[in-house]
C-alpha cells in the first residue's frame, strides 16, 4: 500500500518509506482516523511534520498528522503517526451567532459551515438534494459537534474530500446505497458464514438508553413554562425523558405554532438519539464474494446473517477499518450504531 504525504496546502511531499502497518478507520457520522507505523528514517522524519496530510493511493479521505511518537531501543526503531481525517478541521471553528433553521438538513450543514470563519482551501460541493428536514436553534457551539448531530439526524454522511490535483478540499455530503435483502433495485450484499465472508464477529444489543416519550420544556417558569410531549408508551414500555429546551427562544415574529413545532422537533431529536443500540463488528476479506468499494462501501445498508445466533438483520455500515500489515490487508466493518448517542441540540 503506497502511503503519500502532502503539506497542508495539498502539495505532494513524498512517499512513506517501508511502513510496517497502517490502520485506516473510516466513519460515516464523524471524522475517521489513522495510525501508521514506519521506521525512523531521515526522510520519514521530514515527511511527518505536524499538520501535514497523509493519504493512500485510491483513498477518498486524507488524515492530518496530529500525534507523533518516535522510539529507538535495542528492540525497536520505529515511529508511530496518528491523526484524524480532514473533516476534523471543523472542530477548530465555533458558531458565533444564534442560528435558527427550518428546512432540509443538508442545507443546514452547509449554512452552519458558512456561518463560521472560513477554513483555508475548503470549498463546498453542490447540494445532493436529500429531502430530510429539521427545525432547530443553536448558538455558540463547536461546528463539528453540530455537524455530527445533523449527520446523525438525517443519516447523511459528511466528508472533506481532498482534490490533490487542484489543491483544494471539497466539503460534501453523501448517503449510502441500500444493498440489503429487503430491496431488489441494487445488488444484494450479505455477510454470512455461508458466503465465507463473516468471521470474528462481535454482536451487541443494548436498550439502557432507550426512551419512548420526551417531555420538552421551553420558555417560562414553574406552571407558566411551555411544555410539549412527543412519543408515548404504556406500562413498562413507557420510558420518559425530560428535555430542557430553554435555550430555544421565541424570536420576534415567530408564532406560537412555530415555537411549539420547534419544541416538538427538539423532543423528537432526543428520541431519535435514544434508541435501541444494535451493532455487529466482523472481520472480512475485502474481495471474497463481494468486493470492497465496488459492491459495498461506507454508509451502505447490507444484510448480516449468523445462523447459530439466530441473527438476520439489515444494517448500515457506519464504520470501516482497513488494516494493512505484512504485505496483506483485511477490512473490519461495523454495522449499526455501537452505542446510541442522544442528539442534544442544547449541548448542555
Amino acid at each position: 500500500m503506497e502511503v503519500r504525504v502532502y503539506n497542508r496546502n495539498l502539495y505532494r511531499l513524498g512517499t512513506v518509506e517501508n511502513q510496517t502497518s497502517l490502520i485506516w478507520t473510516r466513519r460515516f457520522f464523524k471524522p475517521g482516523e489513522f495510525e501508521l507505523h514506519a521506521p525512523n528514517t531521515e526522510k520519514n522524519h521530514e515527511l511527518f511534520a505536524r499538520g501535514n496530510l497523509v493519504s493512500m493511493k485510491g483513498a477518498v479521505e486524507a488524515g492530518i498528522v496530529e500525534d507523533l511518537e518516535k522510539e529507538e531501543s535495542d528492540l525497536k526503531n520505529e515511529m508511530t503517526v496518528k491523526g484524524r481525517f480532514l473533516s476534523s478541521y471543523m472542530d477548530r471553528r465555533t458558531i458565533k451567532t444564534v442560528f435558527t433553521f427550518s428546512g432540509k438538513i443538508e442545507e443546514a450543514m452547509f449554512k452552519l459551515y458558512a456561518a463560521c470563519t472560513a477554513i483555508p482551501n475548503v470549498q463546498t460541493a453542490d447540494l445532493k438534494g436529500f429531502d430530510d428536514t429539521i427545525s432547530f436553534q443553536t448558538s455558540y457551539k463547536q461546528l463539528d459537534v453540530m455537524e455530527q448531530k445533523l449527520s446523525q439526524q438525517g443519516l447523511i454522511g459528511i466528508r472533506f474530500r481532498p482534490d490533490f490535483d487542484n489543491h483544494v478540499i471539497i466539503f460534501e455530503t453523501f448517503k449510502g446505497v441500500d444493498h440489503s435483502r429487503s430491496q431488489s433495485k441494487n445488488k444484494r450484499v450479505i455477510f454470512s458464514e455461508d458466503y465465507n465472508n463473516l468471521s470474528n464477529a462481535i454482536y451487541k444489543i443494548n436498550d439502557q438508553s432507550l426512551k419512548t416519550c420526551a417531555i420538552v420544556g421551553g420558555n417560562g417558569e414553574g406552571t407558566d413554562r411551555t411544555l410539549v410531549t412527543v412519543g408515548g408508551g404504556d406500562g413498562l414500555d413507557l420510558r420518559e425523558v425530560f428535555v430542557d429546551a430553554r435555550d430555544l427562544t421565541k424570536e420576534e415574529g415567530m408564532t406560537d405554532a412555530e415555537y411549539t413545532a420547534l419544541l416538538k422537533q427538539r423532543g423528537q431529536d432526543a428520541l431519535n438519539g435514544a434508541t435501541l443500540s444494535e451493532s455487529l463488528e466482523c472481520e472480512t476479506e475485502p474481495s471474497i464474494n463481494f468486493t470492497y468499494k465496488e459492491d459495498y462501501d461506507l454508509g451502505d445498508i447490507v444484510t448480516v446473517r449468523k445462523k447459530n445466533w439466530g441473527l438476520y438483520m439489515d444494517q448500515r455500515i457506519t464504520e470501516l477499518q482497513e488494516v494493512y500489515e505484512y504485505g496483506g490487508g483485511y477490512v473490519v466493518p461495523t454495522l449499526g450504531s455501537p452505542l446510541p448517542e442522544t442528539i442534544d441540540w442544547s449541548d448542555k
